[in-house]
């Protein structure tokens, strides 16, 4: 490829809407362009950076025996109100009508297809286990797109899904694809790590996800030296809570005016943070739930949906709140509180004369004590766990850093099959529901991550794996050095490298710099040096080598750096 005829626009400064590295590089480096809020078009360099993660993982997905299929994007509403998942999928559900006013969506994932795919068709236990897979675009309604390709409206991912008659073949696969998803990240040049995670909206008994480590990254991760890893919206908290030697005094509604945060309550009232407790009202499919939390911890809202099993749950809005329960947000409290569900954090359980909110404006109640003054049925883990808590299995302080999450599997089991009624026979002839595992992997957002994790002042650092193109070849001098870059040109053509050859008639510092800012692997310079007979290569990561101008020496010292 030539560089005077590849679209790749670049940009001197970082676009103003840019919030991380990956953002605005990709912009800056003539990769994507923005249409609107979540929404990208793909330009050529990122195009065929993106064909090279897909190929990457159509390799180790083919590798485990998974085929390749292609799903409609497009998804009739009934299949989605089979699974019960259509009206508990949430907002980000992007929901449409064709003319015969008739209820489709955007696919934002394809259980619900592919379980309806293989009725009546995968009828046999003699048939499994079958893995399919996927890449295609899905679309999410995000409530607020951010982070460039990281969390768009509309992506590309790979989504495979595998059916089974018994759990221990679930469980082998299962092992198939995590280790395909470790494979894939070294491959694509990553650093990561394999955590426990929430299931989400897909749902399961059990999940992990593959996670890039990025400083930017909108996964939280904790982990301990013992091995252990997971999501802070997975780990369970076994830290100590405090217990309170006193005896129940009587409860008091006292006036409070104007203070409405834990730490204005605190401050007004002269106790200590933990000695008040949060009530937060959030609203689901079956209406009102109250959570109740200790106040110096904080609430885990993927905790809250997991144990309430609804992923439409939302945290109730103030004017909601006020016209519903006829009491500003701020002063929300159990006491009085009727035809309410409450769920309430095991923290909560070894207090004592603790302070709610009165029900009341301007007012809250001191004193307070669950069992005499208000009762909790239902008690859980609903802490987000931080670091320096104990580990769920060693005890020792658990370490944070932040990550971006590519992968992500599911042990799905009979979710699906049992709602849509997809059965096989067994070998003793009964019908029996699949059991099924879910596998997704973010091909676009793998684009992103690559760059957040490698880059630097200069522009992008594209492992070898997944750069635009493996080399650049460099113009700076006249005709000789013109005519050897177009023989060294052709010749590595022929053999199979990589290569743009940058003959653009611009300066030699616009072409260094694009060279850096998009970020290619291996730069050879034909310019000052060549007139005692060598070529400048460089790697982008700084190493610089003079060798012969000789096509073979040339080619044989990249065959050296591009392994």
């Amino acid at each position: 490829m030539r560089f005077s005829q590849l679209y790749a626009p670049t940009l001197r400064e970082n676009p103003a809407d840019a919030e991380i590295p990956s953002q605005a590089l990709l912009q800056r480096a003539g990769f994507i362009r923005k249409i609107a809020a979540g929404i990208y078009t793909y330009l050529p360099l990122a195009r065929r950076t993106l064909l090279k993660i897909e190929n990457i993982v159509r390799e180790e997905m083919n590798k485990i025996g998974a085929q390749e299929i292609l799903m409609p994007i497009v998804q009739p509403a009934e299949l989605w109100q089979k699974s019960g998942r259509w009206d508990d999928y949430g907002p980000e559900m992007m929901k449409l009508k064709d003319r015969h006013n008739r209820d489709f969506t955007l696919g934002p994932t394809h259980e619900e297809l592919v379980t309806e795919l293989v009725k009546n068709e995968l009828t046999s236990y003699k048939q499994l286990p079958l893995s399919l897979y996927q890449i295609a675009n899905k679309y999410r309604d995000e409530i607020r797109p951010r982070f460039g390709v990281l969390r768009a409206r509309e992506f590309i991912m790979k989504d495979a899904y595998s059916f089974h008659d018994s759990w221990e073949s679930l469980d082998e696969t299962y092992l198939k694809f995590k280790e395909a998803y470790s494979k894939i990240m070294e491959r694509v040049g990553l650093r990561y790590t394999i955590i426990e995670a929430s299931s989400g909206a897909i749902g399961g008994s059990e999940s992990h996800e593959f996670v890039a480590f990025a400083n930017s990254g909108e996964s939280n991760i904790l982990y301990c030296d013992c091995g252990y890893a997971g999501s802070d919206e997975r780990v369970p908290y076994k830290g100590e809570y405090p217990k309170y030697d006193e005896d129940e005094k009587q409860m008091e509604l006292v006036y409070t005016p104007n203070v409405r945060t834990v730490e204005q309550v605190a401050e007004f009232l002269n106790v200590e943070v933990r000695r008040i407790v949060k009530s937060l009202i959030f609203k689901g499919r079956e209406g009102y739930v109250m959570a109740l939390v200790p106040g110096d911890k904080e609430l885990n809202f993927e905790k809250l949906k997991s144990y309430l099993n609804d992923q439409s749950l939302q945290m109730a809005l103030p004017d909601e709140i006020l016209n519903d329960f006829g009491v500003p947000i701020g002063f929300l409290g159990p006491i009085g509180l009727n035809n309410v569900r409450i769920v309430a954090d095991y923290g909560v359980k070894y207090m004592k004369n603790f302070v709610v909110g009165g029900m009341k404006k301007d007012y809250h109640y001191i004193n307070v004590n669950h069992g005499r003054d208000f009762e909790v049925k239902e008690w859980t883990d609903l802490i987000v766990v931080q670091p320096g808590d104990p580990c769920p299995v060693c005890g020792k302080p658990l370490k944070g850093e932040k990550g971006i999450e590519l992968g992500h599997i599911f042990k799905l089991g009979t979710k699906y099959s049992e709602t849509m009624d997809v059965k096989y026979m067994d070998k003793d002839g009964k019908l029996k529901p699949f059991i099924m595992g879910c596998y997704g992997w973010g091909i676009s957002r793998t684009l992103g991550a690559v760059v957040e994790q490698l880059h630097d002042e200069n522009g992008i650092i594209w492992p070898i794996s997944v750069a635009p193109f493996e080399v650049v070849i460099t113009v700076v001098g006249k005709d000789k050095e013109k005519q050897f870059a177009e023989k060294l040109y052709n010749y590595l053509l022929q053999n199979k490298v990589d290569v743009l050859i940058d003959d653009r008639e611009v300066s030699p510092g616009v072409k260094f710099k694009d060279a850096d800012l998009i970020g290619f692997p291996v730069r050879i310079t034909i310019g000052r040096s060549f007139k005692n007979g060598l070529v400048e290569i460089k790697k982008r990561t700084g190493e610089l080598f003079n060798v012969e101008a000789n096509e073979e020496k040339i080619f044989g010292k990249l065959g050296e750096l591009l392994k």
